[in-house]
């Protein structure tokens, strides 16, 4: 069982801009006072150096268009709505934000299997949307593959229940907490767990400090000391600046890459970055523009894929 891919699926953004929906309980974005039109342009040329940076890094990047029609300002994010399993299971998970809704694409499955790979059930929980229950994909659930455990920040768009049914589903252990940020001076969930934390092979970036409940800290503390991860701890306001949305990737010789932003990367201090490399090659790119406006960063742009070559 492997813990990171050298395989990621990436959207490129046609008609990317502040989504107003998901704008209600994602405090990282911020409302630039541009034309959408300009912004959407900044974000593909952020998109495209981005993809070009995973490549000369010997990343595999398969690369899909979003369409004009529907309207998904957020297509840019696919791993919030799919994720890919190593025995061939797709994931397709209840999205908060009614657009978001349309962001989910059969066609995407067939490009896949256009590429090899092998694709053997899709367990579908996009009916909990009904029901107003939320499980935003590897936005909300964050895999340790190789120790059969999954993590969850609860918040709206991560639903207890759910989250649990998940690890029923794929045979994880869940470690479940909250976890806050200040906002005007009051202590409100953080809308995705992998804002506040990545998870590697070995390692792990995580800001600690939004685990307001002591116990609760613990238990996620433990969890990871109990499987040998080094526990990288990131202030708050580094996870402003997006150092919790990070990925750990495969490149060329089978190279450990940390995947993040410029502006995650320029928030990490000397010690941070000294215990990174220990583990992995650094890799970041500017992605300013989607991160002010999208809310989100280098990890949720990058869906791995863990499915089986045919």
């Amino acid at each position: 069982m492997m813990q990171i891919t050298n395989s990621i699926l990436m959207i490129r953004p046609v008609r990317f801009r502040m989504n107003e929906q998901t704008a209600v309980n994602n405090y990282f974005m911020e409302d630039l006072d541009e034309k959408n039109n300009s912004i959407n342009s900044k974000a593909q040329q952020e998109f495209d150096v981005f993809v070009a940076v995973l490549r000369s890094a010997g990343v595999h990047v398969i690369v899909i268009d979003d369409t004009e029609e529907p309207d998904t300002p957020d297509s840019i994010f696919p791993n919030n709505w799919i994720s890919f399993h190593a025995d061939g299971t797709v994931g397709v998970y209840p999205m908060f934000a009614e657009n978001r809704r349309n962001e989910r694409r059969e066609d995407i499955l067939e490009v896949l299997e256009k590429n090899g790979f092998q694709i053997n059930n899709v367990m579908d929980y996009t009916s909990a949307e009904e029901e107003g229950l939320f499980l935003e994909g590897t936005g909300s659930i964050i895999m340790d593959r190789i120790h059969k455990k999954a993590y969850c920040a609860l918040s709206e768009r991560a639903d207890e229940d759910l989250f649990i049914e998940f690890c029923e589903d794929f045979d994880f252990m869940p470690v479940i907490f909250t976890a806050n940020q200040s906002v005007d001076g009051k202590r409100l969930p953080i809308y995705h767990t992998n804002v506040m934390m990545a998870l590697g092979e070995n390692l792990v970036v995580i800001c600690l400090d939004s685990i307001d409940n002591k116990k609760e800290r613990k238990l996620v503390v433990d969890s990871l000391k109990n499987d040998q991860k080094e526990i990288i701890a990131i202030s708050e306001q580094q996870m402003h600046s997006f150092a919790g949305n990070m990925l750990e990737v495969l490149g060329s010789g089978d190279q450990r890459l940390l995947v993040m932003s410029s502006a995650a990367y320029s928030s990490l201090d000397k010690g941070q970055i000294a215990k990174i490399e220990e583990h992995c090659k650094i890799v970041h790119s500017p992605l300013d523009t989607i991160e002010a406006c999208g809310g989100g960063s280098a990890r949720c742009m990058m869906a791995e894929v863990f499915l089986p070559k045919e």
